[in-house]
């Protein structure tokens, strides 16, 4: 394992706010995962695990723990036949990278989700998704180090509770308790039928796209997302900021009927487009507190001059509380934040 000292978690997250961590491991095969916890032990440091820092806020008091790297890397086919492709993926992997393998074998199911940034261990932790695709439609299993119970396992698709989101991995008493260091992915050998989400459709119609194959699918939607998203190694962003707004039949309706655009799912449950409410209340391209709200993509917010983690939380109450004053809808910040516990019980 590689141990460091006093580094700052500015230069481990994507958003570059954050004092140091005690520690930090970089884990680089599954049997270094119980190796550095017991180093973590050793110590009495608390632990959290870390891919590529882009869904992860640091705070100014950094974290008195280690901060474990997943660096484990490789992709397997399983199985491959003219209908499907099954995949295991180690955890340290690049998540674009996988969809890329994916892709150009002619397998859907992911093909939507490209670009997202991280690492594939930290997919099914939030249940990534995009343009009407997530993790937990293609996910077959997770191979974990159980941190309670001190042993690696294997969690089916039906163990991991996965919602919008929330998972099992990020909520309630199992919240950071399994560490993942593989996933196993489920592909069909076919391709995406329109009508698409929304900004997707709009590219398809303005471009007269009528090859939905996986690859050309990939590229399309990776055009969008440079467009609209900054890159992370080029701007500080924790990408997508906010999480969109989920309502039941009745409440899609009734923001229909207010002229909100929404996307249903089969059963008539309904998304709400975040970016869309922030940019209505005037937002879009504001400066706030060091940060910008992005003028291509209102749901990013941009760390231009920001310093501090008391600058984040202004900037997000500010937009937090536009939205809910002219809408009624209150925003959920997406990104983790590192030792959150630790710094509201102190």
């Amino acid at each position: 394992m590689e141990i460091r000292e006093n580094v700052p978690l500015a230069e481990l997250t994507t958003m570059r706010l954050g004092g140091a961590a005690r520690y930090v491991v970089s884990v680089r095969t599954p049997e270094e995962i119980p190796e550095a916890l017991k180093f973590a032990q050793e110590r009495g440091l608390a632990t959290w695990m870390m891919g590529g820092g882009a869904n992860t806020i640091g705070r100014d008091s950094g974290f008195n723990g280690v901060v474990v790297l997943n660096e484990i890397r490789g992709i397997e086919i399983l199985r491959e036949d003219e209908e499907s492709l099954e995949l295991r993926s180690m955890g340290g992997e690049v998540w674009d990278d996988l969809v890329e393998f994916a892709c150009e074998r002619g397998a859907s199911g992911i093909e939507a989700m490209s670009m997202i940034p991280g690492t594939v261990g930290a997919a099914p932790v939030q249940n990534i998704g995009a343009y009407g695709q997530d993790v937990a439609a293609v996910i077959v299993s997770a191979e974990a180090y159980d941190t309670r119970e001190e042993e690696f396992i294997k969690l089916a698709k039906e163990e991991m509770r996965l919602g919008y989101r929330t998972t099992r991995f990020n909520t309630g008493e199992d919240a950071g308790r399994f560490w993942i260091y593989a996933v196993t992915l489920r592909l069909k050998k076919t391709q995406l039928e329109p009508p698409f989400y929304n900004s997707l459709q709009r590219y398809i119609d303005e471009h007269g796209v009528t090859d939905f194959s996986p690859m050309n699918v990939r590229k399309m939607v990776s055009e969008i997302r440079s467009e609209k998203l900054p890159d992370p190694k080029e701007k500080a962003s924790a990408g997508s900021f906010f999480k969109n707004v989920m309502v039941d039949p009745a409440g899609a309706d009734a923001a229909e009927a207010k002229g909100i655009p929404v996307w249903r799912d089969a059963e008539g449950r309904g998304k709400i487009n975040s970016g869309w409410l922030i940019e209505a209340c005037g937002l879009k391209g504001k400066e706030l507190f060091g940060f910008r709200v992005s003028e291509k993509a209102a749901l990013v917010l941009i760390n231009e001059k920001a310093k501090t983690y008391a600058e984040l939380a202004q900037a997000r109450k500010t937009i937090v509380d536009a939205v809910k004053a002219k809408f009624g809808f209150v925003l959920e910040q997406e990104p983790v934040e590192i030792g959150k516990e630790e710094n509201e019980n102190s």
